[in-house]
């Protein structure tokens, strides 16, 4: 990337360094050599900085992105600190196939950079999750690319809850120069082919097309801004518009609420947090770098809790809501005597209401049951009915009726009583009978 690129292209940075950079560069295009050891005298440090490699710190890869991103080392870089995206690729690759690293973690502090060189470090940091567990730490300032690249990681963190975070966006800038060409004697003509070749020119006001070209390849690298945090974070591209890029900075709690990180946390916890997301993984060599397929029930389950924190907790806050319903549920089943059984159903964590009533139901029937069988075999043998020994015919007299002897037999008391009946309309077959014996004990009818 030249000078020039560098001074004219897209940046996602915070405005108030993209131009200090611009004045560096610009100076430097005038011929105006930087006075290296003013500055330094100016700041009180060396500006000798080389890149930095990673540091290994409890099996977790410490991998820094500070200050100004540029895709390559740079003037910038010697004077700020800066990184280089491909460095950053480099130094993810190599922490990647570290037998001695378990899991990585981004330590930003960068007010963003060039929008050259930030989708594929941000894409190399999505990748690295499949492999090894990836979190970021904010010290400072996580701006623009640096947020771009950093919110790739599985969890996103502020060490401060001053740390400021956000400023989503891209900006790009347009000098005319003429002027002080003019000032100088100095006139610059440029000969182009292609309509929109130089539609932009620095050598003269910018035109109507020009800023029209500028805002849609603004436009456009802002699209795959906001695609990218939408899936790194795991929200729709409507959520991160609304809450999250608008351009604002955020501070400490305000980027959480808004979306931008999972929590504030020392570096202690996030790289305790990270090795034990990376215990449950298989190991790099694996054929499945992350194959749950490989794991048992058990150990999936802990990965995915691992990796959702927060949906595990809402999950979890449902089931207790949802257990406490069906344990009121069976308990409103108890009856008297089955209270150990409503206890054993309430415990075992499936029963549900009416489960828990057939089974207190059945319970009740057997006892009953029991309860009968105890009884009968308490009750006295019951006597043996004996059958009435044969009568003869009874031959008493029972005197004369209507022409008959009815004393003869009981076959013709009987004949006599009906004989009765029919003569004496509405009296019943007893009455009828006494009233024959009667006469018969009175000397017959």
């Amino acid at each position: 990337m030249s000078i020039l690129d560098l001074l004219y292209a897209p940046w996602a940075i915070l405005p108030d360094h993209l131009l200090e950079i611009q004045a560096i560069y610009a100076a430097h295009l005038r011929g105006e050599s930087v006075d290296i050891e003013a500055l330094e005298a100016k700041v009180g440090r060396k500006m000798d900085n080389p890149p930095q490699g990673y540091e290994v710190r409890d099996g977790a890869a410490l991998i820094p992105l500070k200050g100004v991103i540029a895709p390559k080392m740079n003037l910038m870089s010697q004077m700020s600190g800066g990184s280089s995206s491909e460095l950053f690729v480099r130094d993810v690759a190599a922490a990647l196939v570290d037998p001695a690293v378990k899991s990585l973690v981004l330590m930003v502090d960068s007010p963003g950079g060039a929008v050259a060189g930030t989708p594929a470090a941000a894409a190399a940091v999505m990748a690295a999750r499949d492999v090894k567990p990836v979190a970021t730490l904010a010290e400072g300032t996580m701006a623009s690319a640096a947020y771009w690249i950093a919110s790739a990681a599985d969890r996103v963190y502020a060490s401060s809850p001053v740390d400021q975070v956000g400023s989503i966006g891209v900006v790009a800038t347009h000098t005319d120069v003429s002027g002080q060409q003019q000032a100088l004697g100095l006139k610059t003509t440029e000969i182009v082919a292609g309509r929109f070749k130089r539609v932009a020119s620095q050598y003269g006001p910018l035109s109507d097309a020009g800023q029209q070209t500028m805002q849609s390849q603004v436009d456009y690298l802002y699209s795959l801004f906001v695609g990218d945090v939408a899936m790194q974070r795991g929200v729709t591209p409507d959520k991160v518009v609304a809450d999250m890029a608008d351009g604002r900075v955020f501070i400490g709690q305000q980027a959480v609420d808004a979306g931008l990180l999972d929590g504030i946390a020392t570096l202690e916890r996030v790289i305790a947090e990270t090795n034990d997301r990376a215990a449950i993984r298989v190991p790099v060599g694996s054929p499945y770098p992350n194959a749950i397929i490989s794991m048992t029930p058990s150990e999936q389950v802990a990965v995915w809790v691992a990796e959702h924190p927060e949906a595990a907790q809402l999950l979890r806050a449902e089931g207790a809501s949802g257990e406490r319903d069906r344990i009121a549920a069976v308990r409103s089943m108890s009856m008297p005597g089955h209270e150990a059984l409503i206890d054993k159903l309430a415990a075992d964590g499936v029963t549900t209401g009416p489960e828990a009533a057939v089974q207190v139901l059945a319970a009740a029937r057997n006892q009953l049951s029991t309860i009968a069988q105890a009884r009968q075999s308490d009750a006295i043998a019951p006597v043996v009915a004996v059958a009435a020994p044969e009568v003869e015919p009874t031959t008493a007299k029972l005197g004369p009726v209507g022409g008959l002897d009815a004393n003869t037999d009981a076959a013709a008391l009987d004949a006599a009583a009906k004989t009765f009946q029919a003569a004496n309309p509405g009296v019943d077959y007893l009455t009828a009978v006494k009233a024959v014996q009667t006469k018969s004990a009175n000397g017959g009818i």
